[in-house]
């Protein structure tokens, strides 16, 4: 079983409705798989101190920034995420000519949460996913079974004025500065002349495997794909989707346009299936610096059948930390199974919730259409709520501590498969 999808967007100036950034992704995993929404406080660590990823063990930094991220259940890392200084990235899996190493490394899922804890920009994220690349590779089984699943990463990464996309193959890189109009990335490489960045050996690399013959224009993309799968033409066919998307509400796009793009299952961006779409995420990031970011996640499987629910960092002046409690899972542990063991039930309270509504709503009747009636009005109601802060800035934080497991409350309410039509 291999993954046909995974979709990244971007939206900046003058793409989008007022000074924003607006991002967006969905994260297509196995169908069984359940994917939970985290949230972990800025940290002070010690001298020498070390973290454990999802396979190996590395060196911590002296300060971790505060991070929400949403991924898979059983590992450490993140399909996609924010951070308290408004980064927001989210990973695609790639293939191409450079090989794909089975040895356990770090994942590009640990590669987006470590960026998120260390960088303040989307710029120095590119330089720590690029460094601990070079340091630590990249590669591992990315499922929890043992199905032997790996490839290279690619990444979208956003901050307040600038997004950034990085696409890699083994330790070289190539990446792409974005500074107005839209981005989307897919599962294939995408970055083909403009390259602002680079790994120093790129293109020696390209020359030495004989991919490219050192004269003609370089191409990344060109050079480093294969040649022709039938993989790289369906993710081609959904980047194209994709931007043309975009492109129709270019100018107007805002958290509910980007919403209807991840919800869309003509264009197979809404995967279903053996992989389907098992988490969704839209941030809203003003340029404003004095303005919050709002980040709104679903927790749950097919955005059509969810809640987008927002999240927003806020700081308790009194004990100067970032004050929010955990959305699911338990205190950071590693998600590691040992070989061979079978899977852990890890439904969390909403997922369960989630999985009986969806059945109500896929056998049809009243019952299925007052459920997705309600999501939606909850769903407006939240994005209304968010509007006043993005528009005016928060004036009393203690009011959104709990404001995105407020609203999981809220959602599973709405789920409540007991009350009468």
């Amino acid at each position: 079983m291999y993954p046909t999808s995974c979709d990244t967007f971007v939206a900046l100036p003058p793409s989008t409705e007022g000074q924003r950034i607006v991002f967006g992704k969905n994260s297509d995993r196995p169908c069984d798989e359940v994917q939970e929404v985290v949230y972990f406080p800025a940290k002070d660590h010690e001298p020498e101190e070390k973290v454990q990823c999802t396979y190996i063990e590395i060196e911590q930094v002296a300060q971790t920034h505060a991070v929400v991220l949403s991924r898979p259940a059983w590992l450490w890392g993140a399909e996609m995420g924010a951070n308290e200084h408004q980064v927001c990235i989210g990973n695609e899996a790639v293939w191409g000519k450079e090989s794909v190493d089975g040895e356990e490394a770090l994942l590009g899922m640990d590669l987006v949460r470590l960026a998120l804890e260390r960088a303040d920009t989307a710029e120095r994220a590119v330089d720590v996913i690029t460094d601990l690349l070079e340091k630590h590779g990249q590669g591992g089984n990315c499922m929890e079974d043992e199905c032997g699943l790996t490839y290279h990463n690619s990444f979208l990464i956003s901050d307040r004025t600038e997004a950034w996309v990085l696409e890699t193959a083994g330790k070289y890189w190539a990446a792409e500065r974005v500074e107005a109009g839209y981005r989307n990335i897919s599962n294939e490489y995408s970055i083909e002349t403009k390259i602002d960045r680079e790994h120093p050996e790129l293109r020696t690399y390209a020359e030495k495997q004989r991919w490219w013959n050192g004269k003609t224009e370089f191409n990344f993309a060109t050079v480093y794909s294969y040649s022709n799968t039938a993989r790289i033409e369906a993710a081609n066919g959904r980047r194209c989707e994709g931007r043309k998307l975009l492109q129709k509400s270019q100018g107007h796009i805002k958290a509910e346009t980007m919403m209807e793009i991840l919800r869309d299952k003509e264009s197979g961006i809404n995967m279903e299936g053996l992989f389907m779409t098992t988490g969704s995420m839209v941030s809203v990031v003003p340029k404003d610096q004095n303005l919050p970011g709002v980040h709104f996640f679903t927790a749950t499987p097919d955005p059509e059948r969810s809640v987008f629910k927002p999240f927003i960092f806020v700081v308790d002046i009194k004990q100067l930390k970032h004050t929010c409690s955990p959305c699911f899972g338990e205190e950071d542990p590693v998600k590691k199974k040992p070989r061979f063991q079978s899977k852990p039930n890890r439904k969390h309270p909403l997922f369960l919730k989630h999985e009986g509504a969806a059945a109500i709503i896929d056998s049809g009747g009243v019952k299925g259409e007052r459920i997705v009636e309600k999501m939606r009005v909850l769903e407006k109601q939240k994005l209304t709520e968010m509007e006043k802060y993005l528009t005016k800035g928060i004036e009393d934080a203690t009011l959104l501590v709990h404001l995105f497991t407020d609203t999981v409350d809220e959602d599973v309410d709405v789920k409540d498969l007991n009350w009468e039509v």
